[in-house]
């Protein structure tokens, strides 16, 4: 299931829930959030373990019954599992909060209120940085975002973090507004998908009773805060009215001095019809990168999942999982949630045995380095390696150098910063290469060509 269907299946399975079990199991039930659906097996997590093992223990028949009648799936189980991080991170907060605020009323009051600013924010609570798993890949652009949280609005005004779907933009962006609200509560957060954005902008602009007045609260409620927060900016594209209002929004903030975060599954010139004039605005601050972590973040970050919560695991397991899941960090965790699953259902131990088993992925999948890469790509073209990780300038030699990098960052993953350590290049250098074979690859059959029978040499498919 897509993102949004999945979370409509949960909402009705939740609501239903709700409407059969009694009152006082409700408590333990509205903290669930759905985790997967795969293969009949419904995976949810919750912070509370109390409330999982009385779940489990009371309500466990109920629940699975209420699965399987919405599913259709007359096998349907469903797992509940503990999530600790979120459970320590409620506890964190809640200890801070009490050191400053010696008054019992009070201390309720003022959870009350960060609760209520998270979630007037609307902001998840498990996109912190204190759950950001931080590696080569990610290091920079982690160190401006919390940069940015301490002193909003006056460093990287705007920020711009871009990359592909999965790899931590949203995290890394909520993560901001989250220490901010928590740290300098005084200031107000907002953070915003740009679909909604439109279609709050759409439904605004078409409400023929009061117009005018539709279109000021409109703007208000976008322009009467501290920090925006806007995710995947591309939907923008081709709504010329709300690129209007958005400019408009922006341009209101920004010369307030009023904290600006925008993401985007790409760098702003490459979104088809986005206007000039919201082009360079997005480019006037910082613009950052995020890139599919190597190996030994990827171990990391299901080793955080795995030690969150309590489970008892061969690290040969976890390597397999990282090793093989590559592209993002959604498809890993999914992974490894399937994997955790299974195990808990069949009551198995977490070993390399039940991951090859659950996940069957190529054993022979070994990970690629670039020397191998830029030595089937010298061979290929019959010169030296030392050539292309040298000075040469020669025309065949620049060429080979730029497939190589192409190569190594596709099959690889890496990042352009160590690509250019392994070069021995600028980092520009390397991103200069890589756009100028990704933008001509597909008009050019001399790149076509040599891309696919160097991918073949490498038996990368």
């Amino acid at each position: 299931m897509e993102n949004i269907e999945l979370k409509r299946f949960w909402e009705q399975i939740k609501e239903e829930l709700l409407a059969t079990l009694p009152e006082n199991a409700h408590p333990w039930v509205y903290p669930l959030e759905i985790s997967g659906y795969d293969k009949g097996v419904l995976t949810v997590v919750t912070g509370q373990m109390m409330g999982r093992d009385i779940l489990r223990k009371n309500y466990y028949s109920i629940m699975t019954e209420v699965l399987q009648q919405i599913s259709g799936d007359k096998n349907a189980r469903i797992v509940i599992i503990y999530d600790e991080n979120a459970a320590k991170t409620l506890k964190k907060e809640s200890e801070k909060l009490n050191k400053k605020i010696n008054d019992r009323s009070l201390k309720e009051q003022a959870l009350e209120n960060l609760s209520n600013m998270q979630s007037a924010a609307n902001l998840n609570l498990k996109y912190k940085f204190e759950n950001f798993v931080v590696g080569d890949s990610n290091k920079f652009a982690y160190s401006a975002a919390m940069a940015v949280a301490k002193n909003p609005a006056t460093k990287y005004n705007p920020l711009f973090i871009y990359g592909n779907s999965g790899l931590g933009k949203t995290h890394l962006m909520q993560a901001i507004g989250h220490y901010i609200i928590f740290n300098n509560p005084k200031l107000k957060v907002k953070y915003t998908k740009t679909e909604d954005y439109v279609n709050d902008y759409i439904s605004n602009s078409r409400k023929t009773n009061n117009n005018i007045e539709n279109m000021s609260k409109f703007n208000r409620k976008y322009t009467n805060i501290d920090v925006i927060l806007i995710d995947d900016i591309q939907f923008i594209e081709s709504k010329i009215k709300s690129m209007e209002n958005l400019q408009y929004t922006f341009d209101n903030l920004y010369n307030k001095g009023k904290q600006i975060v925008i993401t985007s599954d790409r760098v702003p010139k490459d979104i088809p019809t986005l206007t000039a004039a919201l082009c360079s605005r997005f480019e006037m601050g910082l613009m950052l990168e995020l890139t599919p972590p190597d190996i030994e973040t990827r171990f990391e970050i299901i080793k955080k999942l795995a030690d969150n919560n309590d489970l008892k695991y061969d690290e040969e397991a976890l390597m397999y999982i990282a090793k093989n899941f590559v592209n993002n960090v959604r498809e890993l965790e999914g992974a490894f949630t399937k994997v955790c699953a299974y195990a808990e259902i069949t009551e198995q131990p977490l070993t390399l045995k039940l991951a090859k088993e659950v996940l069957k992925c190529d054993d022979n999948n070994d990970e690629i380095t670039f020397d191998q890469i830029a030595r089937v790509t010298a061979s290929y073209f019959d010169i030296d390696i030392d050539d292309i990780r040298g000075t040469a300038r020669g025309q065949k030699v620049s060429f080979a150098r730029h497939l190589a990098i192409y190569l190594c960052r596709e099959i690889t993953n890496q990042s352009f910063v160590n690509i250019s350590k392994y070069f021995n290049k600028k980092h520009t250098t390397i991103m200069f290469a890589y756009e100028k074979i990704k933008k001509e690859k597909d008009t050019n059959k001399e790149i076509t060509n040599a891309i696919r029978e160097i991918r073949q040499a490498l038996k990368v498919l």
